[in-house]
């Protein structure tokens, strides 16, 4: 036998000897849901940000688990289902469980993240609920007055101009809103109850759209239990390995181009808005 076969007979061997250890992946979502941040903004969440780092969690040969790590106040109602649906459509592709960790905030559409998960976590001081609907705007027809702007809109269809913020606010339109709203709220409130079951404890509070810290949630059946991602995950798979996938970053992050001046202030206003509902 030649030298090249005796190495080429060895080789299988060396790989066996090689101990593929099983993999957790975790997911992290972190800032604002929207389904169109610029190419300059950073932390946000939605389907196309995201889709590369969970095909990439659940792509492992030896997966164990996939974890979610939540740090959201939450955003646009499509996103979070598109994006909560992407998870559970993997979860049961590859049959893995997925547990969904709450760092500062899982609020909001946060909390439509987190539910899709078959556990959900979170530290005593996280933020958790706000099972509600929001949406908020400016009206500027004083501003257009004072400096004599005239404004000029024209549509086809009665209801074409709804909310125009250029445009006094008329009853009908704030009563569409509301109906909105409700049918919103009323998706939201099914989820959670399709997804956490029996767990719930249904106080009278639970869907007004308040929020509670980590214990108080625990309480009303939002989450499974106290802890972070590192604590459960050493105490549940002990020998797995922990692999992060990252969504991908915006173009300009990338590149290494920072943001002009007019548009980090713009999207920093956004960012800050979302986030100061919380205190943070």
């Amino acid at each position: 036998m030649s030298v090249t076969d005796k190495l080429a007979s060895r080789i299988p061997v060396l790989a066996d000897r090689v101990e593929r250890k099983d993999v957790v992946a975790v997911v992290k979502l972190h800032g604002v849901i929207t389904p169109s941040p610029s190419p300059l903004a950073r932390g946000a969440i939605n389907l196309a940000a995201i889709e590369t780092a969970l095909t990439r969690a659940f792509g492992h040969d030896r997966l164990k688990a996939v974890a979610l790590l939540i740090n959201s106040p939450g955003g646009a109602p499509t996103q979070s289902g598109l994006v909560a649906e992407r998870i559970r459509q993997l979860a049961d592709e590859k049959g893995v469980p997925v547990l969904a960790f709450c760092e500062d905030v899982a609020a909001s559409g946060g909390y439509w993240l987190a539910c899709a998960a078959d556990e959900i976590y979170a530290h005593r001081t996280s933020m958790v609920g706000s099972i509600g609907v929001i949406s908020g705007g400016f009206g500027f027809t004083g501003l257009l007055e004072r400096f004599g702007i005239e404004r000029r809109l024209h549509t086809a269809g009665a209801n074409k101009s709804r909310l125009d913020p250029f445009s006094p606010e008329k009853p009908e339109d704030v009563e569409w809103l509301k109906k909105m709203h409700t049918q919103l709220h009323e998706l939201f409130v099914s989820w959670v109850k399709e997804r956490r079951g029996d767990r719930l404890t249904e106080t009278e509070d639970l869907f007004t759209g308040d929020v509670w810290l980590g214990a108080k949630a625990l309480e009303r059946g939002l989450i499974d239990g106290l802890g972070s991602l590192r604590q459960i995950i050493t105490e549940r798979y002990p020998d797995a390995d922990i692999s992060v996938a990252e969504p991908k970053k915006p173009l300009l992050a990338r590149l290494g181009i920072g943001a002009p001046a007019a548009a980090s202030v713009l999207d920093a206003v956004t960012q800050k808005a979302a986030w100061s509902r919380f205190g943070l």
